[in-house]
């Protein structure tokens, strides 16, 4: 497998808990334990990447107003992956086990999860495991590759995939749902990946479409069951 992303093998189109933090308690409670001895780090030991920011001419080629998810396509495994969801708040990164089943990846260890994930569904749900695959970022020459963590997961969804929080801060990467706009840091420069304000809509209406099917068969199930009774 190549581990740069590139070239690319073809062109797929198409939340807490899990194991970011570790997969025991034990590792968690760890992990929490490092801020207590955290030490404020003096200006000379901070990283010196460039300023990132969102201007005006940022907006330009985007529809407004909008509540538009900020949805992009990027390289994961040497597959164009469209239907990439940035959500900053989550904790782990998501692949769907659909669209990891056609991607055929070999070489790279898939390990077993026992952290549930919470808040993904109606209920909480447990991963079938965790693999970590190339994420590329940007085109050439100012395309960024990083080995992400993502937790795989067998549940239907309009997204591909969901990059959150842990890939984010790989990338040391700033998303801004208003400009549609993800930039990040490439050497002494910036690099911007854009939103696809039309497949973002596109998600939201299957989206909605679902959920109202969803809640149609089970008022259909609750009345079913009260004329049973």
């Amino acid at each position: 497998m190549n581990e740069d992303n590139h070239p690319t093998t073809g062109m797929i189109h198409m939340i807490s808990g899990g194991a970011t933090d570790g997969d025991s308690g034990r590792a968690r409670k760890a992990h929490g334990r490092k801020l207590e001895n955290f030490e404020i780090s003096r200006g000379a030991d901070l990283p010196q990447d460039p300023v990132i920011s969102f201007e005006p001419e940022d907006l330009r080629g985007v529809v407004t107003p909008h509540s538009d998810a900020l949805v992009v396509t990027a390289t994961i495994a040497n597959y164009d992956v469209a239907r990439i969801f940035i959500d900053n708040g989550s904790s782990v990164n998501v692949l769907f086990k659909s669209m990891l089943d056609q991607m055929k990846v070999e070489g790279f260890e898939f390990e077993p999860v026992s952290t549930p994930l919470y808040g993904f569904a109606e209920h909480a749900i447990l991963p079938l495991g965790q693999i970590v695959l190339p994420l590329s970022l940007g085109t050439d020459p100012r395309r960024v590759t990083k080995m992400i963590a993502f937790t795989v997961v067998d549940n239907s969804s309009t997204y591909n995939g969901i990059l959150e929080r842990p890939a984010l801060k790989d990338f040391r990467a700033v998303a801004f749902t208003y400009h549609q706009k993800l930039k990040f840091p490439v050497g002494k420069g910036v690099e911007v990946l854009c939103g696809d304000q039309k497949v973002a809509r596109r998600c939201y209406e299957r989206i909605v479409k679902e959920e109202e099917k969803r809640g149609r068969e089970q008022s259909h199930g609750s009345l079913s069951s009260v004329l049973h009774l």
